[in-house]
């Protein structure tokens, strides 16, 4: 593989499975140096920590809820301990629950937009002196297609979504100056593990609904999360890039 990532170092936070862990491994097979992040789950991310090293790639592990800003910026110093510096923030830890609006509580609903939301501000808030410091960056956070259709029982999914995606446009002109790119990728549909807190898929992301037939592979997002933060997306900004195999159309 081409290392287009040569001399970068990337922070991927919520990669202990699924679409993190496949972000994680293409970019370090890419040649970047990469800071695995997870909530909880240490067997997961030492995992991916080992796959990476084992391959010849540089990588660390670290536990850290990203809703906490003390942990949030012990992470970032432990990437510039490691690795000496900061390139790439792909924000894509989240929950996902299915409730009823009626039924859901006011400490659920911050519980979710805590998360993707605060999260994404706390790390961006940590990330981006030390993208600063090297002269420029790229911030990727993971949307989803939910906000732009409309899902039931997934008020504060949505509203989470929604919001990170505007929080991306605004860094997007504030940062520019700095060289530091910030977008979206929202996928649809995608083919991994479902968690038993996020439920059945809803019937409108079903594969019978699909333009394309078929939901994405991991693949296809760390495909399009690589190319907004790499050499060939420098001149991309303030953006959502849409992976849904059609079901939503910009």
């Amino acid at each position: 593989m081409e290392p287009v990532f040569a001399n970068k170092v990337a922070l991927v936070t919520g990669a202990g499975k699924n679409i993190g862990r496949t972000i994680a491994l293409d970019f370090a097979a890419r040649g970047a140096a990469v800071v695995v992040n997870g909530r909880s789950d240490r067997t997961a991310v030492d995992a991916v920590v080992g796959e990476i090293t084992a391959s010849g790639g540089r990588a660390i592990g670290c536990i850290a809820d990203v809703s906490d800003p003390a942990a949030t910026q012990r992470m970032v110093e432990d990437a510039v301990a490691a690795f000496g510096g900061l390139d790439i923030l792909v924000s894509n830890a989240g929950l996902r629950r299915q409730t009823k609006f009626l039924d859901m509580s006011f400490a659920e609903w911050r519980e979710i937009l805590s998360v993707a939301l605060d999260g994404a501000f706390i790390l961006a808030r940590a990330a981006v002196p030390q993208m600063i410091g090297r002269g420029g960056g790229s911030i990727v956070a993971l949307s989803g297609i939910s906000t732009h259709v409309g899902t039931a029982n997934r008020c504060h999914v949505s509203a989470s979504k929604a919001g990170l995606e505007g929080l991306m446009r605004a860094l997007a002109i504030e940062l520019a100056p700095h060289q530091i790119t910030c977008n979206s990728v929202a996928p649809g549909a995608v083919d991994t593990v479902r968690g038993a807190s996020a439920g059945t898929m809803p019937s409108t992301l079903a594969e019978k609904g699909i333009p394309l037939g078929r939901k994405a592979a991991v693949e296809e997002i760390s495909a399009a999360v690589r190319f907004l933060a790499g050499p060939d997306g420098r001149y991309i900004t303030g953006q959502t890039l849409h992976v849904n195999g059609g079901v939503f159309l910009t």
